[in-house]
């Protein structure tokens, strides 16, 4: 079973399971850090239902899009909501693990990586998503992730991450001398407090050094969203 929903102001519409891995706005952050463009190929790794890939298509005319994912119940629903979009000849998706995957012609790759690792939590009882938050049988590290997208970058493209601000040393590290010009993006909560997400945008073979960014202050007090939160979730703001 599943029911649609809509983001980014109505002008993305996505199927999503009843029970198991659902959408959130990490997937319209994760969208709105690709630096991409017209003409441009775009990765998206653990590509789920396809909500992060299905937004930045809508950001960026002209682009096309692959997206892979290991559970072969997401494939289908990204399929899907690829004809929901009207977004079938821009897209392809394929049910693969990331460490198998080859193809090395894109400009670009954004990936929303498991958040939680084997052993730290108990694992859902839903296997998808058990799955999709880092417990499957055979248990990857950012690492893979990030050696997925260096492999399959063209020339100098970017990588685009969003994942725990807890998790910035080791995606760093996981980079290490391969990519470059590294961006941290923090995404606060509200202001004053921590934050407990992060986009790390880094692109391949670039020297130069890193930078911490402002970041994105995601809700007033009142726990409405902030004007510049707004303008990234409903307005196609770049970040």
């Amino acid at each position: 079973m599943s029911k649609k929903i809509h983001v980014m102001n109505k002008q993305v519409e996505l199927a999503q399971p009843e029970d198991g891995f659902r959408t959130s706005i990490d997937a319209v952050l994760l969208a709105a850090a690709c630096p991409a463009k017209e003409g441009d190929n775009i990765l998206d790794l653990g590509c789920g239902l396809g909500s992060a890939a299905f937004c930045v298509l809508k950001r960026a005319a002209g682009t096309t899009l692959t997206g892979i994912d290991i559970l072969p119940e997401a494939i289908e629903l990204a399929r899907h909501n690829a004809q929901l979009n009207d977004m079938e000849k821009r897209t392809s998706f394929e049910c693969i693990d990331i460490r198998d995957f080859e193809d090395l012609s894109f400009d670009h790759v954004i990936c929303n990586p498991p958040f939680l690792e084997a052993g730290e939590h108990t694992p859902s009882p839903s296997p998808a998503k058990a799955t999709a938050i880092g417990f499957g049988e055979d248990d990857m590290d950012l690492k893979d992730w990030v050696d997925c997208a260096h492999r399959c970058l063209t020339g100098q493209g970017s990588l685009s991450m969003i994942h725990r601000a807890d998790q910035i040393d080791n995606i760093i590290r996981a980079m290490g001398k391969r990519f470059g010009a590294i961006e941290i993006i923090p995404l606060w909560p509200k202001a004053g407090r921590e934050a407990k997400r992060v986009i790390v945008r880094a692109y391949k073979h670039r020297k130069s050094p890193a930078s911490i960014h402002p970041g994105v202050i995601l809700h007033q007090e009142n726990g409405d969203y902030t004007p510049k939160a707004e303008a990234i979730l409903r307005e196609m703001a770049a970040i």
